[in-house]
């Protein structure tokens, strides 16, 4: 199984034996990556089952809030609307606790500001938002595999990003403090949302956490260590 991670630290939840965790970053590779991944693991014994994209997501739905379970029932991008599978989505659904079902919408870049979360809301029906999702989906319908996405809600709609947390993000996934620290001292009067932002994570984090456990379950896969 492949799961598809944005950042360093849904890598670490991911892991586990028989899982081929990418995480992607800036996406701007993903593409490449999940490709050389699918001809790798169709050369062993038991092949490519799937695909999983699996993180955090922004919320565009107003109602969704941080820590809500969202499992994709299609992967919005631009003008294309890419499938997602049935089956797997009603086994995450049986498996997940609260989970709900709806939109995702794929995007090169963060999406801080409520107004363009309701703006996206309102044109394109997701209800949530995630850089990974849409590459993802493509790349599996190009290699006829089926995908499942598992995105919890980390910034609600109506709240936005602080850019001393967009700041932080580097490319490869991981957390520049530095950056962080540097914004922050910029923009003191941020420091009250970076706050917030860092609890929302937080029950972002429990939640995926949960979701990986029940990824055994779900698709008799190996759990987390």
């Amino acid at each position: 199984m492949i799961i598809v991670v944005g950042l360093a630290f849904e890598a670490r939840i991911a892991a586990g034996p028989g899982v081929h965790v990418i995480c992607s970053g800036d996406g701007r590779n993903l593409a490449a990556k999940l490709t050389a991944a699918i001809a790798e693991a169709r050369t062993l014994v038991h092949g490519c089952p799937g695909i999983i994209s699996f993180g955090v997501a922004g919320g565009l739905a107003p109602h969704l809030k941080p820590g809500t379970c969202v499992v994709g029932s299609a992967v919005v991008s631009g003008s294309n609307c890419m499938p997602i599978s049935a089956e797997w989505s009603d086994k995450l659904l049986n498996a997940i606790p609260d989970a709900v079902s709806g939109m995702l919408l794929g995007v090169p870049a963060p999406i801080a500001n409520p107004d363009q979360k309701r703006a996206l809301y309102l044109k394109t029906g997701a209800i949530a938002v995630d850089m990974e999702s849409h590459i993802v989906a493509a790349v599996g319908q190009e290699h006829d595999l089926p995908v499942a996405a598992i995105r919890v809600i980390t910034d609600p709609a109506k709240r936005a990003l602080p850019a001393s947390a967009v700041a932080a993000m580097r490319p490869n996934g991981t957390t520049n403090i530095g950056a962080m620290l540097r914004s922050v001292i910029k923009r003191p009067r941020e420091l009250p949302a970076l706050f917030q932002t860092a609890l929302d994570a937080r029950a972002a984090r429990a939640t995926l956490v949960r979701g990986r456990s029940l990824l055994g379950p779900a698709f008799t896969l190996p759990l987390a260590t």
